[in-house]
């Protein structure tokens, strides 16, 4: 549901979305693509975790307190298995050669801000999910309503 909702904030701002990608064993939440009038194209790969009660760490599930220098290299092979990897960038070029941003939605981390600073350090762009949610409530974006849109109502009613 989590990716539906964020799915739904990228195509209300402009971006031609894919969600679900799957690419070996592994999945890629959403890409999401977006030409500007100048010609450039904006290209983002968006991870979603929407955990309301996370009990570990989200790069290795591990419960127990990691140092700062294993926090970093649990946080290194995940951008790499989540963002980097070689199967995934081979696709990302096939589908819109060029650099593309590793970002994380998320609700809650186990470990803050010790994680989040972790994955700001290694390239990660960070958003709270709270703040999609609060963006689309808003209506402050060039389109109004997408696919989405239903699923979006009924979180307003919970207002």
């Amino acid at each position: 549901m989590a990716e539906i909702v964020v799915q739904e904030w990228l195509n209300r701002n402009g971006y031609f979305t894919i969600r679900g990608i799957r690419v070996g064993n592994g999945e890629v939440d959403l890409l999401a693509v977006k030409i500007h009038s100048d010609g450039n194209i904006e290209r983002r790969h968006v991870e979603v975790q929407a955990s309301s009660n996370p009990i570990g760490y989200l790069v290795t599930g591990n419960a127990r307190r990691l140092s700062a220098t294993e926090l970093d290299l649990a946080t290194r092979a995940w951008v790499t298995k989540k963002f980097n990897n070689q199967p995934k960038q081979a696709l990302f070029h096939d589908i819109a050669g060029g650099p593309w941003s590793r970002e994380l939605v998320y609700h809650k981390l186990c470990h803050e801000p010790e994680e989040s600073d972790a994955l700001i350090r290694n390239g990660v762009q960070i958003t709270l999910l709270l703040q999609v949610v609060a963006d689309l409530k808003s209506h402050d974006t060039p389109i109004r309503k997408a696919g989405g849109s239903d699923l979006i109502e009924l979180m307003s009613l919970l207002d």
